[in-house]
């Protein structure tokens, strides 16, 4: 067992001594999307390499669930999502908030916590991001969903698959 491991008597787990990431936040972003990415360049300019928040791509063909909080690539698709350090999943305008917060901008999104702009806001955006991907002239999710699962399964077809009769 390596140093920076702990295993458990109870549990076969093994947790990592450093469990606290770096970052404070991790946004979950399309990359597809070009209004996204405008969104990101700015807040990655404000985060000016502090690690604060963790961008990720969730139309790179690695992305995983596993390790963003368990949310699909199709569930990300319909909504801005975002990880806390402490592992709690957030999402809608919530993310935006904790972001800008993050990042010392809070007061943008201030208004959005007030009884009558906050719902608001919240109802605009869910307005958005149903009609985000016809506004930036893209398919809809059930089609980006169906040609990324085939993009992925075409790449693995290509590789060897090790078996135990496998002789790659």
């Amino acid at each position: 067992m390596s140093p920076s491991k702990i295993q458990f008597p109870e549990s076969t787990e093994v947790v990592s001594a450093t469990s606290s990431p770096s970052w404070q936040i991790k946004l979950l972003y399309d990359g597809e999307c070009p209004l996204c990415l405008r969104e990101v360049n700015f807040l990655k300019k404000r985060d000016a390499g502090r690690g604060l928040v963790a961008f990720v791509d969730i139309a790179d063909e690695n992305y995983t669930p596993e390790a963003h909080g368990g949310i699909d690539f199709e569930t990300a698709m319909g909504r801005i999502h975002a990880v806390l350090s402490d592992g709690t999943v957030i999402k809608n305008v919530e993310v935006f908030r904790r972001v800008y917060e993050t990042l010392g901008m809070g007061w943008v999104y201030s208004a959005t916590k007030w009884p009558i702009i906050g719902p608001i806001v919240d109802v605009l955006y869910g307005i958005w991001a149903d009609l985000r991907l016809a506004l930036t002239g893209r398919p809809n999710i059930a089609t980006i969903v169906a040609e990324r699962q085939k993009r992925i399964e075409g790449k693995s077809q290509g590789r060897c698959r090790l078996t135990q009769d496998s002789d790659c």
